[in-house]
């Protein structure tokens, strides 16, 4: 069965730049996963996600949607993904239904009214369907955006910074609705810069530096290779430690950054400190956000001259 999304090889240059925007960056997003774009400002996400979207042709290599190359076929590629751009994008004039009733039409749907009304009840929209979009708010048309890539049922999803500058409420609501998108078996390819969103949702991520992917996995796995954890030791007293571990030392306070994979009976055996004069441990693990400052930083160093 074909992957709903392969990148091969990629490679963008825009005419007059440089250099090229994407170089040579290949991933894949596997059925019913939701996958992460993720990298600083400037790195390749927005071109990637034109390319894949048919906007933007590749200079070389290949996008294939469904097995099907997105260049040899873009109307196959557009009525099986939905877009969710990072710029809230609609017309005022119109009601709601009347905007998801046009944007079925652009997919032949000219009976969708049962998918429509399911997505407003979902996005909790319905009561709004006779507004017109210029009096919705932001967190409205944030959804209304959703509801308009879900529109024709389409079997992955490209989401492109979806939770920016909406309130904490609606960004849970979102995500909410995403798990439960991935539930039904939709493949989702999510770039966001809330990197503790994108721990807590991704099976996978890749990250983009400078146009290049510096490396794809699955999410804890990364989080596990580039990061360490923090021990944070109390004492009853002072204790003198020797330890390739430990940090800093203050009175009676004491850190230690560790492997991932270190357990806390082999910490306290290889550090020596006496159990009974314990006071207080406090245990902080690694995350993405550290991983990929880690992993961003050291690519960047590597091509300074």
């Amino acid at each position: 069965m074909s992957l709903p999304l392969e990148v091969l090889n990629l490679h963008k240059q825009y005419p007059g730049a440089a250099s090229e925007a994407v170089k040579g960056v290949s991933f894949d997003v596997r059925g019913g996963e939701i996958f992460g774009l993720l990298g600083p400002n400037g790195a390749g996400k927005t071109t990637l996600i034109s390319t894949i979207t048919t906007l933007e042709k590749p200079s070389s290599g290949t996008v294939k949607v469904f097995g099907v190359d997105v260049t040899q076929d873009p109307m196959f590629t557009k009525r099986q993904i939905g877009v969710v751009h990072q710029e809230v994008i609609n017309s005022g004039f119109f009601d709601v239904e009347e905007i998801l009733t046009f944007h079925s039409g652009y997919y032949g749907l000219t009976k969708n009214k049962e998918r429509i009304h399911f997505l407003l009840n979902k996005l909790a929209l319905f009561e709004h369907r006779k507004k017109k979009v210029k009096q919705l708010s932001g967190g409205m048309k944030r959804r209304l955006m959703i509801a308009k890539a879900l529109v024709h049922n389409p079997k992955m999803l490209l989401l492109d910074e979806p939770t920016a500058g909406v309130d904490i409420k609606l960004r849970e609501d979102l995500w909410v609705f995403v798990q439960e998108l991935k539930k039904e078996g939709m493949s989702i390819l999510l770039t966001t810069h809330y990197l503790e969103e994108a721990e807590q949702l991704c099976d996978r991520v890749a990250i983009i530096n400078l146009g290049k992917c510096v490396t794809v996995g699955d999410t804890k796995e990364i989080i596990r290779q580039y990061t360490h954890k923090r021990i944070l030791l109390s004492l009853t007293e002072h204790f003198e430690i020797k330890s390739k571990y430990l940090l800093t030392a203050l009175g009676k306070e004491y850190s230690f950054v560790v492997p991932q994979d270190k357990t806390l009976g082999d910490f306290f055996n290889e550090v020596g400190v006496p159990i009974h004069l314990v006071r207080d441990v406090q245990i902080k693990e690694g995350d993405l956000e550290a991983a990929f400052l880690h992993i961003v930083t050291k690519k960047e160093e590597q091509v300074q001259p």
